[in-house]
């Protein structure tokens, strides 16, 4: 059998791995130290070129699948991680048959979600990362995607502004519709409360689950916030004809929530007396690219909500209300932004991603701010971060420590 290599991005470099060894027993000089999630298949991440790719052994025409449809949601822009290639053909020294492998490419500053659990965490974790995979099974919904496996193994979070954000990480069993029924959104919650109820259980039975947490309470957090979330998106809404402030007002709610609304359809009674409004083109990433469009940043949703709130007030404490936005952010992005993440040193820059670092500075600047009783300068803020907060702080560009697939397994439902 022939070694064949399907990649977006073609690296001779892949020749160079042991295809010809099962990936569990790859030699420790190809592979790089991160924490691993839950998986029924064998995962491994490798070093190539510079860049670590995360390689799955799996099972050829099923390698294949879930390459193409990556890259599907890849072009519509759904947060996953990207393909990167397929190998099959793959055989051992002795000519025997080995399954293919799928290789994507490592999202940088994420985590799985046990990984997470095995570091000291703020109270209310297990409910922010139930809220950032809700957020995310709308998204993919909206645009037609079936999951069919929702779960927090079968997702990274990365940190943003004190929430996370959610990236789907195993398409494998996903189907790409035009759009979806009410039965098919209603099956993946019913599968993620299942899943999400037996991986909190095992948290909980390993002694990570925050005390006083309700493994079946927070899964069933799910449910409810995407359907809030859904129907504020999609709802129908009717109101009186003087009340045509209301459109501007669901915009706005649309907006916060981090959505940007292409189109609206808009119909009144036939006496004229009351209109209703319904939202057509729903984005996700309104301030995400109102802050790319202004500063060339392309961070997550809630970082670019709060580094767009620090250029407001930069804009508002020089007086330059009036002067080009554009500028203004080009300033801030010059005096602020860019001499406070080059403040930290070299051999911590991996600690944290730089847009997660600025916000982080600011909540460390108002603390200092409160206990002094006065406006503590930002640059101060930096300094004291720097020399306190941020040594203690895990390396999550490239976490080296605990492999999560050594964490206690207790029930049934990690098995996948």
């Amino acid at each position: 059998m022939a070694l064949n290599i399907t990649a977006s991005r073609p690296d001779p470099a892949l020749l160079d791995l042991p295809w010809e060894l099962p990936l569990e027993t790859w030699p420790e000089e190809y592979l790089a130290a991160l924490p691993r999630g839950i998986s029924r298949h064998v995962v491994r991440f490798v070093k190539l070129s510079g860049r670590v790719l995360a390689v799955k052994e799996i099972k050829a025409d099923i390698a294949a699948r879930e390459y193409q449809m990556l890259r599907v949601l890849n072009k519509i822009e759904v947060p996953c991680v990207q393909p990167f290639g397929v190998v099959s053909g793959r055989v051992d020294v002795d000519g025997n048959p080995l399954d293919a492998c799928l290789i994507t490419q490592h999202l940088q500053f994420s985590l799985p979600y046990r990984a997470l659990f095995s570091q000291s965490l703020r109270e209310g974790t297990s409910t922010r990362l139930i809220d950032a995979l809700a957020v995310l099974l709308v998204r993919l919904h909206l645009s037609g995607f079936w999951w069919g496996d929702v779960s927090l193994s079968n997702t990274l979070f990365r940190r943003d502004a004190g929430a996370f954000a959610a990236y789907l990480v195993d398409a494998e069993t996903g189907e790409l519709h035009q759009s979806l029924t009410d039965g098919q959104r209603e099956h993946d919650l019913d599968i993620a409360r299942v899943n999400i109820a037996g991986e909190l259980m095992d948290l909980e039975a390993g002694g990570f689950l925050e005390a006083g947490t309700d493994a079946v309470d927070t899964s069933n957090r799910i449910v409810t916030r995407y359907t809030e979330l859904w129907d504020e998106l999609t709802g129908l809404e009717r109101f009186e004809r003087g009340d045509r402030w209301r459109v501007d007002e669901r915009i706005r709610r649309l907006n916060e929530l981090g959505f940007d609304v292409g189109e609206l359809a808009i119909s009144t009674d036939f006496d004229g007396t009351t209109i209703q409004i319904q939202p057509k083109v729903v984005d996700a990433g309104h301030h995400s690219r109102r802050l790319l469009r202004l500063t060339g940043l392309d961070v997550e949703e809630n970082q670019a909500r709060r580094l767009l709130n620090d250029l407001d007030s930069y804009r508002a404490g020089t007086d330059r209300q009036n002067d080009d936005e554009e500028i203004v952010a080009h300033d801030w992005l010059a005096r602020i932004y860019e001499p406070i993440t080059r403040t930290v040193p070299r051999d911590m820059a991996a600690k944290l991603e730089p847009a997660e670092l600025f916000h982080e500075v600011l909540e460390h600047r108002w603390y200092m701010s409160e206990r002094a009783g006065h406006d503590v300068p930002i640059e101060d803020a930096i300094r004291d971060y720097v020399a306190t907060v941020l040594p203690n702080k895990p390396d999550e560009a490239r976490v080296v420590g605990v492999d999560t697939v050594e964490m206690p397994v207790v029930a049934m439902f990690d098995d996948r």
